[in-house]
């Protein structure tokens, strides 16, 4: 083992016992009872943490390491130097309520989720920390309070008050499995300890909540905005990539905006008398691209049969790749289910994978269940927006060849750094690319409709970035925000508003799938350009094709999807940037 390898392995060392949570959720179990330290003491800590390794990383010199070194070095500086952004500068354990709400949610759903242990072991780890939530709400207590020119959010108090209740939930859910599994003498002794437990646990909750909703959400200020500097400063950390500045996304965006629109509206023009009756075509170009998508989303399942719809279209999507051979697939267990109720507000559907030490535990799926007391019309709303056609790309983008497989590529990565810090901006755009390479590849060509929808589904991603530099760094309203998602993205209402709410949440996270999706399809650009100037074909780079929007090369000499796709997924997550530095290196 070389001296930098003996290093990484003392950095993640420190790092799991540094955030236990974490921890966790790569597959390191040694600290499965313990919260991070989220006092003022704690924060001392990972500060001293972050100088010191940032200190050693950076005196590593490139001439001693290799590529591979080279690279790993970097993603571990780009996540303990965004963790110095996050310390000193974003802050947002002061101000933001839903900050801890993922951090108990994720303490308690990182145990019971997947099969890591015996029951009886994880649900001893379980007890552990709910024994000690006392003392992390008693830290959020006092650390709750705002930071300099930042009062606590109001909106982000608001949505905390809406999820607190799902997260005794998770410690209920772990108790009905143990009592189901009471039959193992294991199980059975270390219930009594759970149930006292969760009970220390529920008094914690119920007086936070208390304090929350009497004196944090009184006080409270401010509806989810981060403002244009702390946001251009995110959005470097994000990014990983300092070309990638708001500006230059919205100006991106809103090329892109166009150019989709166009090809959205030749497709309608096309396919508009297959769904429209005689007569009852609209002149404007706006208004028939929405009958047209009116009239296709009018074919949706009902709201109990999301779970079932999708799990049908996920086998016929495998298939499909495996006829056309267009990527290596996987038998690693893959679960599609509802989202627990903490992680509901960001709304949709998400893909929760396995870390990379927990070799063979399952992927999941989740799908956020309509909300039961919404009114018919609301629902209606959902559903149209989700589909059978958008289902079926949802599908491709979270599970098959999106998330859960760019997820299982990962965790077989030897680069145990690349695995566990993965890049949004890879994930999210690799799940928008793939899906857009699935339609050139011939995924149901016959079906034109699937084709609008398919570009109305990429449109979300370039206004999910328009929406979320606007919001953060331009004061964007409400009314704003849904007119253009609803009037220039064709979504319905229900979904535009839902999106403008976790755009409050998520800071930058919604301009990770169009980045990452562009930086896709530039590395497949030049990765087509060497191919045919090494294929000797007369036509060079000629033999590349132009198309009108992203993808929809044709073939090039030279170059196959599946030696590409694989190439792109086999060195982990990285940042964008470092992974073409590392597909064309090779």
């Amino acid at each position: 083992m070389t001296d930098f390898a003996t290093r990484i392995d003392a950095f993640f060392a420190d790092f799991f016992a540094e955030d236990p949570i974490s921890a966790t959720g790569a597959g390191m179990h040694a600290h499965d009872d313990r919260w991070p330290d989220v006092s003022l003491a704690g924060a001392a800590d990972r500060l001293a943490f972050i100088d010191r390794w940032t200190a050693e990383l950076e005196g590593f010199d490139d001439a001693g390491l290799s590529v591979d070194e080279q690279i790993d070095r970097d993603v571990i500086l780009g996540v303990v130097r965004a963790m110095r952004f996050g310390e000193l500068e974003l802050r947002e354990e002061t101000w933001s309520p839903m900050w801890w709400v993922y951090l108990v949610g994720e303490g308690f759903f990182g145990l019971i989720s997947r099969e890591f242990a015996p029951l009886a072991e994880r649900l001893t780890s379980l007890a552990g920390r709910a024994e000690a939530l006392p003392a992390v709400l008693e830290a959020a207590r006092e650390t709750l309070v705002g930071a300099a020119g930042r009062p606590v959010d109001r909106f982000h108090t608001e949505k905390a008050l809406e999820q607190w209740p799902g997260l005794i939930g998770l410690v209920d859910e772990a108790i009905a499995g143990g009592e189901a599994a009471a039959n193992d003498p294991a199980v059975a002794a270390i219930l009594p300890r759970l149930r006292a437990a969760r009970d220390v646990a529920a008094e914690g909750l119920a007086a936070a909540e208390v304090h929350l909703r009497d004196a944090v959400l009184p006080a409270s200020a401010g509806e989810g905005r981060l403002g244009l500097e702390l946001f251009a400063t995110k959005m470097t950390h994000t990014m990983k990539d300092p070309a990638m500045t708001p500006d230059r996304i919205r100006d991106r965006a809103e090329r892109e905006f166009g150019a989709v629109r166009a090809e959205m509206i030749r497709i309608a023009r096309e396919i508009a008398p297959d769904w429209l009756a005689a007569g009852a075509v609209p002149a404007d170009d706006a208004a028939l691209v929405r009958a047209v998508l009116d009239a296709i989303a009018v074919e949706h399942p009902d709201r109990h049969e999301l779970l079932d719809f999708c799990r049908n279209e996920l086998a016929g999507i495998e298939a499909f790749c495996r006829d056309q051979d267009l990527i290596g697939l996987t038998d690693e267990p893959l679960e599609i289910g509802w989202t627990p109720l903490f992680l509901r507000a960001f709304g949709g559907a998400m893909l929760s994978s396995p870390g990379p030490l927990d070799r063979g535990q399952k992927a999941m799926f989740l799908i956020t269940p309509l909300d039961e007391d919404a009114p018919p019309e609301s629902v209606e709303s959902s559903l149209r927006e989700d589909n059978d056609r958008m289902l079926r790309l949802l599908t491709i983008h979270e599970a098959v060849p999106g998330h859960y497989l760019q997820g299982v590529y990962a965790n077989r990565s030897p680069s145990i750094a690349r695995a566990i810090f993965w890049s949004g901006v890879y994930a999210e755009g690799w799940a928008v690319y793939c899906t857009q390479v699935m339609i050139d590849a011939g995924y149901q060509a016959d079906d034109p409709a699937l084709l609008l929808t398919h570009w109305k589904f990429y449109l979300r991603s370039v206004t999910n970035a328009l929406i979320d530099v606007a919001i953060h760094a331009a004061d964007m309203t409400a009314d704003e925000a849904v007119a253009l998602m609803v009037d220039g993205g064709f979504q319905e209402e229900a979904a535009a508003r839902a999106k403008f709410d976790r755009a409050r949440l998520s800071s930058t996270q919604l301009s990770t799938y169009f980045v990452g999706s562009l930086a896709f399809w530039d590395l497949e650009h030049e990765a087509r350009r060497r191919a045919a100037a090494a294929s000797g074909d007369p036509r060079g780079a000629d033999a590349i094709g132009a198309p009108r929007v992203v993808g929809g090369y044709g073939d090039t000499p030279g170059f196959t999807y599946r030696e590409h796709l694989e190439a792109c997924l086999v060195h982990g997550a990285p940042p964008m940037p470092l992974l073409r530095r590392l597909v064309l290196s090779a």
